[in-house]
């Protein structure tokens, strides 16, 4: 009698553990499966938001309400089994029920969030680049023009200048809505010293020029000009009359002096002296007016050869280029005084 109870006892204790076995095996594989394949093909992106100290087990739920993974719990345990739980990055993130889970938690542990894009256009000023950042919700303009005037903040970026106003180098930039505004004028500078090589740093040198005079000479060209083509023309301009020590007589530089420009230049403006006025001052002022691109820090450098020492709008973007005085005042007389 002892003998057939403990017999269906072992039986029994058997029974149990095949079962556990075979339900193990079948939850193994149905995991394996779960993290290879998308829950849905077809399926679009959608934003989903980590907060910063959100739990596995909120994370999981939220993307299975979000239809982006099938089952939660296995994407709990294939997670811990991956020790990720920690890793996982808060940010925006663009998911979507097309991707498999395992390239999911990838994602999420490499920090590949949702970048959206901020085109700086050539030209633009510290203003002018701070209203863009605040209305592109990036950052606030007061505090991204406050950056770009810190000393402390100016130092930490490795440039002995007063002002970030030159460096921010005009390009395409994707950035995350994480990051700061520290994040993004670090990027600009950053790229600023990636365009502005050791090798155009010394053919400033060459010229006689440190890099921030160059720098500054550039804005000048970038600012007179809508025409790429003139800007050599410009610059050669400007070489010359450095040369001669003539005055650069540059009523951008005057306007960039000017608080509260309304848009209309008046001989009140031109006799005003500031440090930017350079129908007052010899030489260049004493920093960039504008963030220039890379077509004006080469004219800058590689001016071309002319003898020019003038020249006058003729209100198509480009310019008329002279040698002499009366020439140039007869350029003026034929584009502007007989209009």
């Amino acid at each position: 009698m002892v003998k057939n109870r403990l017999k269906i006892f072992i039986i029994s204790v058997a029974g149990l553990l095949m079962i556990d076995l075979f339900a193990g095996i079948y939850i193994f594989f149905d995991i394996s499966f779960f993290i290879k394949a998308p829950f849905n093909p077809d399926a679009k992106q959608k934003t989903i938001m980590v907060i910063s100290g959100q739990g596995l087990k909120a994370i999981a739920e939220h993307l299975e309400n979000e239809e982006i993974i099938s089952n939660k719990l296995y994407f709990s345990i294939y997670t811990n089994f991956k020790k990720a739980g920690k890793k996982i990055q808060a940010g925006e993130y663009l998911l979507s029920a097309s991707q498999s889970p395992e390239e999911i938690l990838d994602i999420f542990i490499k920090g590949k969030v949702k970048l959206y894009r901020l085109t700086i256009p050539e030209g633009f000023n510290i203003r002018e680049i701070a209203a863009l950042v605040e209305k592109e919700n990036f950052c606030d303009m007061k505090k991204f023009m406050t950056l770009c005037n810190s000393p402390s903040f100016i130092k930490r970026l490795g440039i002995q200048v007063f002002s970030l106003e030159g460096y921010l180098f005009p390009d395409t930039y994707f950035f995350s809505k994480q990051n700061t505004c520290e994040d993004i004028i670090s990027a600009m500078v950053g790229r600023f010293n990636s365009v502005f090589t050791e090798d155009l740093r010394r053919r400033a040198g060459s010229l006689g020029f440190s890099a921030h005079e160059i720098l500054t000479l550039a804005s000048i060209i970038e600012k007179e000009t809508g025409d790429a083509s003139e800007r050599p023309l410009i610059s050669s301009v400007f070489h010359n009359r450095l040369k001669k020590n003539m005055r650069l007589e540059s009523d951008p530089t005057v306007i960039y002096g000017i608080e509260d420009f309304d848009g209309n230049i008046k001989k009140i403006h031109l006799q005003t002296v500031t440090p930017y006025n350079t129908y007052q001052i010899s030489g260049l002022p004493p920093g960039p007016i504008a963030n220039p691109g890379a077509l004006s820090l080469e004219a800058a450098l590689y001016p071309a050869q002319t003898g020019y020492f003038y020249f006058v709008s003729k209100k198509d973007t480009t310019h008329y280029f002279s040698e002499t005085y009366e020439e140039h005042l007869r350029a003026v007389r034929r584009y502007h005084l007989n209009n």
